[in-house]
């Protein structure tokens, strides 16, 4: 299940200050609920959000995808060096991780 702060993004299609736009909360039982809304937009009911939820799963799921790239791409200083040396070997590379960790 994708965060409420993702359903957000996703309702109104844009980055949002959370804190300012929006101000989510927790009574300490794990579930967050928007205690402020303020921005133009009509504040999404729990329906409109609860459709969200498999678009912001693989939101979320790619985010992590993303992250786990970087990671095994490495510095882009050791890239460029990999790049002079035999940019085919760094391209058969670049190709074997993203086949690794593909996107949803």
């Amino acid at each position: 299940m994708s965060g409420l702060n993702t359903k957000i993004r996703l309702y109104l299609n844009r980055e949002v200050e959370f804190g300012k736009d929006v101000i989510l909360f927790n009574d300490g039982d794990g579930v967050a609920y928007i205690k402020e809304w303020n921005v133009v937009e009509a504040q999404p009911t729990q329906e409109q959000l609860d459709a969200l939820d498999s678009q912001g799963d693989t939101v979320e799921s790619n985010k992590q995808v993303d992250k786990t790239r970087r990671r095994a791409y490495g510095d882009w200083k050791d890239q460029l060096d990999e790049i002079y040396h035999d940019i085919d070997a760094w391209k058969a590379r670049l190709l074997s991780i993203k086949s690794s960790n593909p996107k949803s």
